[in-house]
């Protein structure tokens, strides 16, 4: 009998496309010491939502993840929602923003800011 418990991935990628915009967005500052940050915040329409920044500074719950000569930081907490995942950056005739593809999420709304677990 297989007593082995499933392991659940804890990791995020970080698209090309996405690195790029990073990548953009740190010379558009002039701080080469940006990172995008990922979190996961209670509300939007349909019960979570994701928050993207860029910060400087690695908090002591923050897991690193690096991809295409960028880091993507995540807290502990919202890794618990988030494992999985993956995040691009999207233009298309409406605009541009950053995606995530969130394998953890029963539904998303329609813009795709907010999911629900």
């Amino acid at each position: 009998m297989d007593d082995a418990v499933p392991t659940i991935d804890r990791t995020i990628t970080l698209t090309e496309n996405a690195a790029r915009r990073v990548n953009k967005l740190k010379q558009m500052e002039g701080n080469e010491a940006l990172m995008l940050r990922l979190s996961v915040n209670g509300g939007g329409c349909s019960g979570f939502s994701y928050n993207f920044g860029l910060d400087d500074k690695i908090n002591e719950d923050d897991q690193r993840f690096e991809a295409h000569g960028v880091t993507l930081l995540v807290d502990e907490t919202s890794l618990d929602l988030l494992s999985g995942a993956t995040v691009d950056f999207v233009e298309d005739l409406v605009g541009s923003a950053f995606q995530v593809k969130n394998p953890n999420a029963s539904s998303t709304c329609g813009c795709g800011s907010s999911f629900s677990v």
